[in-house]
């Protein structure tokens, strides 16, 4: 794949071929270890390794700003506290829970609407899931509905395009994993999660750091209220 890179990215970028027919061409690309390979030789960073010991270190405080705004008044606050009611019952000494709580308050905190890009499948109610509009999202996928689904599902799927790419354990290693997928296919972020996208590139992982100046101003005010301690 090292070798290959540079006709990759030129098929990518200038040829725009389809997403569909991009993975059948480099079908490594639906392996976990060679998006996060593929991410590695785009921006020099380590995905994973990166992502978590930002997210793990911002985490204590974000999740404070983001009870706080819970605490308040309006639609927001309310998207908020339902959240935190439900991670209220799970077992928070869990970093798989905590990631995941901190990734579903996101959006809201930032006035954004997930629900489009974050759908639930529970696989007794329907054999197939309703993804065909879906262009860049996360597919939920659950055996049984409890409130454990909301943040620890059995595994959730990558979906662009309507399409399955890979499946993984966790809410964190999915979006992660549909991040980089944005970097090595060329892809735009998800329209209606363009702050939470903005934030986790420019503010967790450090990339285009010298247009932090040049953040959305949502962006730029939970930045400034993150770093203020």
């Amino acid at each position: 794949m090292q070798t290959t890179l540079a006709l990759r990215r030129h098929e990518i970028i200038n040829d725009e071929l389809p997403v569909g027919e991009i993975l059948e061409r480099w079908p490594a690309l639906k392996m976990e270890s060679q998006i996060c390979a593929e991410f590695h030789r785009i921006t020099n960073l380590n995905l994973k390794n990166h992502f978590y010991a930002e997210l793990d270190r911002h985490a204590p405080r974000l999740q404070s700003l983001f009870k706080e705004k819970a605490a308040s008044k309006g639609k927001v606050a309310e998207v908020l506290h339902q959240l935190f009611v439900s991670y209220d019952l799970q077992e928070q000494g869990d970093v798989h829970v905590r990631r995941a709580a901190v990734l579903r308050a996101l959006p809201a905190y930032l006035h954004e609407d997930d629900s489009t890009f974050l759908r639930l499948w529970h696989v007794e109610q329907s054999d197939d899931p309703d993804i065909e509009d879906i262009a860049v999202g996360l597919l939920m996928i659950s055996a049984r509905s409890t409130d454990t689904t909301l943040f620890c599902p059995e595994r959730i799927a990558v979906v662009i395009e309507g399409n399955r790419v890979i499946e993984l354990p966790t809410l964190a290693d999915a979006f992660i994993l549909l991040f980089a997928l944005t970097f090595a296919l060329h892809l735009s972020y998800p329209k209606d999660l363009a702050n939470t996208f903005d934030f986790t590139q420019k503010v967790l992982m450090g990339l285009d750091e010298g247009n932090l100046k040049n953040l959305k101003p949502r962006v730029l005010s939970l930045k400034n209220e993150l770093l203020a301690v």
